[in-house]
């Protein structure tokens, strides 16, 4: 690969820069427009749930037994838990892209080392390599 068109990394806490194994700087930008486009189609998700659960119906309607109330509430709960979830999902996007910017993108959190360039293609919004992942669900 020639140097002209390797992409760096910010080695955490030393502010040197490392070579981010096997990424171009094309691949970079790659990643972060589809991180960028994945944030846009997120706000516009959570919009539209929030303003669908602001517009629900509260109050019990006349007729409403028991199980048209529980069924109002779970679905509720439903949009809300799944409205957490994607504010969840754009904030480690926005911190993926923040890391990209930082020149940070591609370095575990943990121990510092590169993570697989695999993984982040799985999943880009990855901040600690395979092994501190692992370590850390075992805890």
């Amino acid at each position: 690969m020639a140097a002209s068109t390797r992409t760096t990394a910010k080695r955490a806490g030393d502010g040197s820069t490392t070579p981010l194994e096997g990424w171009t700087a094309g691949e970079l930008a790659e990643v972060r427009q589809a991180l960028a486009k994945e944030v846009e189609d997120l706000r516009a998700d959570i919009a539209r749930a929030e303003s669908e659960i602001a517009s629900g119906d509260m109050s019990e309607g006349a007729g409403d037994d028991q199980a048209d109330a529980g069924a109002k509430t779970y679905e509720r709960e439903r949009e809300i838990a799944l409205t957490l979830n994607s504010r969840d999902l754009l904030a480690q996007n926005e911190r993926a892209i923040a890391r990209i910017d930082a020149g940070t993108y591609g370095v575990c959190e943990s121990c510092h080392k590169p993570i697989g360039k695999e993984r982040l293609r799985a999943f880009p919004r990855a901040t600690l390599c395979v092994a501190c992942k692992q370590r850390e669900e075992r805890r």
